[in-house]
């Protein structure tokens, strides 16, 4: 044990006395998540949408102006025809939409799409406007059965729609759940991404070179186990990204304003668990590479695309369902379900508990390939 810990608290010693890693400990890191979160800032929450919709009313009479504010209380976000390049799709309220109401007459309202608007949002768009026509003709059924014979007033319809409802209906959007937009999606993205590529280039190429310069041959001959070379490397990895994370813990919280003080510790244990599997992947390069000049590239070869297919560069909500379901065979795809299970989506540790599970097995399955392969 002591040379176990003697081996890791000498790695993190050589790592942080090179000046040139705290760049890539540190400041990238930071610059990264500020860039990502700037460029998924400020979209709206998908689990309740407010669709752009084009209105176009017509209709000089109090009842299109009702019906256009009951449009806005069912979720549909009215925009202006100046700004009509916004919307999803239109509606438009005939000129005789007031006279034919009152007249007891059958009026149609129109529902068009916008020239170069996407399908996205027209369901809904139109389940929000079928909620508004029947709310104006629930207003409309009620007063007629409170003012018998008396034709419906803009200030009656105004004195029923303000006047406290004595049933209340809580609707929410039923969709997936809502997309990580922001530093929430950019904070633990960049985490996982820079511990994945700074542990295994420093864990492989530090196997690597010290096999190239015989100290591994010369830690051999003494009474120290293969294990504890190998778990000797991974604690002080370990350590290494204990730092690394500390660092982004308290950036996310106190800089970038992201929500990680509820589950503090639940989002530390998840993102050392990733760090073990990054730790072990790292070592197990170096017990398989043996040209340290090689180890750097075929490193970035594998991190970036793990990156990328894994959710660190993206939200994965936002791929089709084939690509959700291949990212999941790696590393990165798991510990982003598990951070963002914690910052996002507000659950605790036993919603994380397969994720951590599931990083286990890849982290054991590493550490024995390593000890498999290891050779002074």
């Amino acid at each position: 044990m002591r040379a176990l810990l003697a081996i890791g608290h000498n790695d993190l010693r050589l790592f942080l006395r090179d000046r040139a890693s705290y760049i890539w400990l540190f400041v990238i890191p930071t610059v990264f998540v500020y860039a990502m979160g700037f460029a998924f800032r400020g979209q709206p929450d998908p689990s309740n949408p407010r669709p752009a919709v084009l209105i176009e009313n017509r209709d000089p009479g109090f009842l299109g102006r009702v019906f256009l504010e009951e449009l806005g209380t069912q979720g549909i976000n009215v925009v202006a025809p100046e700004n009509a390049g916004q919307a999803k799709r239109g509606i438009r309220i005939p000129a005789d939409f007031t006279a034919r109401v009152l007249a007891k007459q059958k009026v149609k309202v129109e529902f068009f799409k916008i020239e170069g608007s996407d399908d996205q949002y027209a369901a809904l768009v139109e389940l929000r406007l079928v909620r508004a026509l029947v709310a104006l003709n629930a207003h409309l059924i009620e007063n007629a059965s409170t003012h018998t014979g008396a034709p419906p007033t803009e200030e009656a319809l105004r004195a029923l729609i303000q006047s406290p409802n004595p049933v209340t209906l809580d609707a929410r959007f039923a969709g997936r759940k809502p997309i990580p937009v922001g530093f929430n999606q950019s904070l633990p993205g960049i985490m996982v991404m820079y511990l994945l590529m700074n542990l295994m280039i420093f864990g492989g190429s530090l196997v690597a070179a010290e096999r190239r310069s015989g100290v591994l041959r010369r830690l051999s001959i003494n009474p120290v186990r293969r294990s504890e070379l190998i778990f000797g490397r991974l604690y002080g990895l370990m350590l290494l990204a204990a730092v690394q994370i500390a660092y982004f813990l308290l950036i996310g919280q106190f800089l970038f304003k992201v929500n990680i003080g509820d589950h503090i510790v639940a989002v530390a244990f998840v993102a050392l668990m990733f760090a073990w599997v990054a730790c072990s992947l790292g070592v197990l390069v170096g017990c398989l590479v043996r040209a340290q000049d090689k180890i750097v590239g075929l490193c970035l070869l594998v991190v970036l695309p793990m990156a990328a297919l894994g959710g660190c560069w993206w939200p994965l909500e936002i791929t089709p369902d084939y690509m959700q379901k291949a990212a999941h065979l790696m590393p990165t795809a798991w510990a982003l379900d598990g951070l963002h299970q914690l910052i996002t989506f507000g659950g605790g540790f036993a919603q994380v508990w397969p994720v951590i599970g599931v990083l286990a097995a890849y982290g054991l399955a590493a550490n024995l390939a390593a000890v498999k392969f290891f050779r002074a």
